[in-house]
C-alpha cells in the first residue's frame, strides 16, 4: 500500500548536479501521472505505456499534487517494488484519490492541479550524524512503526538535522527521541521534478 507523505513544492537546491533522468524521461513520467489521474476520473482504461529499460527499473517514488499552490495529495512507494513507470501511475492515482488527509480529487479540480514527482534512491542504513538536510530523506522505524519524510520537507520547514530526525519519529508515531533509543534510521535521496507547467 502506498504511503502518504508531507511535502511542499520542491526547492531547486535539492536537484542533483547530474540528474539521472533526461528531460524527455521526466516529461514522459509526468505525462503518465497525468493520464493515470484522468483515466480514473473518466472511468477509462490506461493504455500500457512503452517504457524504456531505464524507466522500467524497480524504483520507489512519490507523486505530490498541488491545487492553487497548496498540497492536495502526496502518496508513494518508498521501496523499489515495481517498475518506475508503474510506480508513478499507481502513486499518482493514490495521491489523487486515496490520500486519507483529503477528499478524492474531483473532475472540476483536475484542470487546476499541478504535480511533482520524487524518484527515490534505494534506502540505506545511516548514522544520525551522517544525515544531511537538503540531501537526505529519512525513514525511521521501530517496534512495527515506520515514518518517512522526503528531503524537501526539512528544507521547506527550515529544520536542522536533529529536528528532522525528531519529526520523522513523530511521523512514525514514535517518541521524538526514538532515533537515539534504538530506532532504525535509513536514508535516501530523491530526484524531484515537475512544475506549474505540468497540469493534469
Amino acid at each position: 500500500m502506498p504511503q502518504s507523505s508531507e511535502t511542499r513544492p520542491h526547492s531547486t537546491d535539492l536537484q542533483p548536479a547530474y540528474p539521472e533522468y533526461s528531460p524527455d524521461e521526466r516529461a514522459l513520467l509526468l505525462r503518465l501521472a497525468q493520464q493515470a489521474i484522468r483515466a480514473k476520473l473518466e472511468g477509462a482504461n490506461l493504455p500500457q505505456p512503452l517504457a524504456s529499460a531505464h524507466l522500467s527499473e524497480l524504483r520507489g517514488a512519490f507523486t505530490t499534487l498541488y491545487l492553487n499552490g497548496k498540497l492536495r495529495g502526496c502518496v508513494g512507494y518508498p521501496m523499489a517494488i515495481l517498475p518506475l513507470y508503474q510506480t508513478v501511475i499507481e502513486t499518482a492515482q493514490a495521491a489523487a484519490f486515496d490520500d486519507p488527509r483529503f477528499a478524492p480529487v474531483s473532475i472540476g479540480e483536475a484542470g487546476d492541479l499541478t504535480m511533482s514527482l520524487s524518484v527515490l534512491s534505494p534506502l540505506r542504513a545511516i548514522a544520525a550524524e551522517q544525515v544531511e538536510v537538503g540531501r537526505h530523506g529519512l525513514v525511521i522505524s521501530h517496534a512495527g512503526r515506520r515514518g518517512l519524510l522526503l528531503p524537501q520537507v526539512a528544507v521547506e520547514h527550515g529544520w536542522d538535522r536533529v529536528t528532522f530526525l525528531e519529526q520523522t519519529c513523530r511521523k512514525a508515531g514514535l517518541p521524538e527521541n526514538a532515533w537515539r533509543e534504538g530506532a532504525v534510521i535509513e536514508a535516501f535521496t530523491a530526484e524531484v521534478f515537475g512544475d506549474a507547467g505540468h497540469q493534469v
